[in-house]
């Protein structure tokens, strides 16, 4: 069965029908691009609800190892993840979904516009009924006439001539007669054979076209629907994998663990203190304070009270911070920061080592062959390099010390070795600034240099704390510019005083 054989008087069934087709193919398209802005719009939201809730704060807090509040961040990086394939999803839709269907819907339209019937019959039918009427009107005439001649032959008182007219009048109408007869004869056939090949050929042909077109057009609308499941299936895996690494990341969580880091990081190590003695005031008796609670009160060094007001920050970020007090932390806190400090300082000596090292080789190099490079350019770096060296051992031996005084470990005094003191003295440095090598008292701050300075101009340091100084001479600075103009530095002999911050230049 089809449309041309079974459908050939339908013609307006089948109109209806191919359009109501296409239109239902737009409305799939229209529906498959609002899908795909959802998805687009649900992954916006996603996106910005990662970006919301995404850990922020200190740095500190960002480097906590407790695992469920690193499993939340895991959660949001995966749910960004996720929010990616829905993009993915998205543009997949637009571009082998709704791009595809469109196409192929214009094509449809234009194909059913220019398919229609060639042969139209309204043209033969009306010749067919107009000679049909011409052959029936003339033969009325003719019988008329023949009737008419008859009468005129039964009237006695008709001529001859009266009767002659009248049967020439008959044969006209009757000749007349057949010709409109064999012309409707003709007209006839014309219209049977046009009708037969219209209704036999044309028709069958122009509705075949018609199920033809239909049926692709159903066939694309049936693969847009199993396309359309299949696109979202190709990035169900995927956003699987993001929900299965959440899972994961839940059953990872170790609430002892958690727990546990909390007391790590905020014990102190000290016991709660011992019950209050009774105190009878009847016997005039003053009880004595307990000697272990007395042990768990703070103490207080001697060196807190002359803490600077101002803290001197080195201009080298590459070199660590100046020493800090530790003293007011818990015990345990005490030598956890402590000893993270002295490994810190550990890596810097051992990278500023190297670099001395191979610069001390590189000296040697240019003076076995100055046409390498002139050894006395080096010195400024090599002095610099020895600088860090003697602060950086200085710093660890107290680091040292206090860890020591914490109960962490044991005393390691690194001494410097003759090469960088031998750097300091080619430098016009005495040995006694390199305060660093010598034993020190752990109850007093001891100054530290952060950086070298040159005299750009003379200065007598007449005025009290002042320190006098000599165009060309290397100074040790001390304590940067506090706004008020003034810099403290070291000479080489030792005097420590302040000079005008415009008479010098850091080095």
């Amino acid at each position: 069965m089809d449309w041309g054989s079974d459908l050939w008087d339908q013609h307006d069934v089948i109109e209806r029908h191919t359009q109501s087709g296409l239109d239902l193919l737009e409305r799939y398209v229209k529906f498959v691009k609002e899908r795909a802005e959802i998805e687009q719009n649900y992954a916006k939201q996603l996106r910005n609800l990662c970006k919301k809730y995404s850990r922020r704060g200190i740095k500190e807090d960002q480097d906590t190892k407790v695992t469920n509040q690193q499993a939340f961040q895991d959660v949001l990086n995966q749910l960004n993840d996720s929010a990616a394939q829905r993009e993915h999803l998205s543009e997949s839709m637009t571009l082998s979904i709704c791009v595809d269907l469109s196409r192929n819907l214009q094509e449809l339209r234009q194909e059913r516009k220019n398919v229609k019937c060639l042969t139209d019959l309204c043209a033969s039918v009306l010749v067919y009924i107009q000679s049909k009427k011409r052959f029936e009107k003339e033969w009325r005439e003719a019988e008329k006439a023949n009737q008419q001649t008859e009468r005129v032959q039964q009237d006695t008182n008709a001529t001859k001539a009266d009767v002659e007219k009248a049967k020439q009048h008959a044969h006209l109408r009757v000749h007349l007669a057949d010709e409109c007869k064999n012309e409707y004869a003709s007209q006839l056939q014309k219209y049977n054979k046009e009708q037969n090949n219209f209704y036999h050929s044309e028709i069958p042909s122009v509705y075949k076209k018609l199920q033809e077109m239909e049926e692709r057009r159903i066939r694309l609308l049936a693969d847009g629907y199993v396309q359309f499941s299949e696109t979202e299936k190709n990035v169900l895996p995927n956003i699987n994998k993001c929900l299965d690494a959440i899972s994961s990341t839940g059953r990872n969580i170790n609430e002892k663990q958690d727990t546990m880091a909390l007391v790590e990081q905020y014990k102190s190590g000290a016991v709660p203190p011992a019950e209050v003695e009774f105190e009878d005031y009847s016997q005039t008796v003053r009880a004595a304070t307990s000697d272990n609670t007395a042990t768990h009160l703070p103490k207080v060094r001697i060196k807190q009270l002359f803490l600077k007001k101002n803290k001197v920050t080195s201009p080298d970020k590459n070199l660590p911070s100046s020493l800090e007090d530790l003293s007011r932390l818990p015990l345990d806190q005490r030598r956890r920061r402590l000893q993270e400090k002295i490994d810190d300082i550990q890596k810097e000596l051992q990278r500023e080592t190297e670099q001395s090292e191979a610069l001390m080789r590189m000296k040697g190099v240019y003076e076995q062959n100055s046409q390498l490079g002139d050894p006395s350019s080096l010195q400024p770096q090599i002095t610099q390099t020895a600088h860090n060296i003697a602060r950086l051992r200085g710093e660890l031996n107290k680091y040292q010390v206090q860890l020591t005084e914490a109960g962490g470990g044991t005393l390691q005094h690194t001494p410097a070795s003759s090469e960088y003191i031998s750097v300091l003295s080619e430098s016009s440095v005495s040995p006694s600034e390199n305060i660093y090598e010598c034993e020190f008292d752990e109850d007093f701050d001891l100054d530290v240099p952060i950086g070298q300075c040159t005299a750009l101009y003379d200065f007598d340091g007449s005025s009290e704390g002042a320190v006098s100084m000599h165009v060309g001479e290397q100074l040790s600075l001390m304590q940067e510019d506090q706004g008020d103009g003034w810099v403290r530095v070291q000479r080489a002999n030792g005097d420590v005083g302040y000079v005008p911050a415009s008479y010098i230049q850091i080095i």
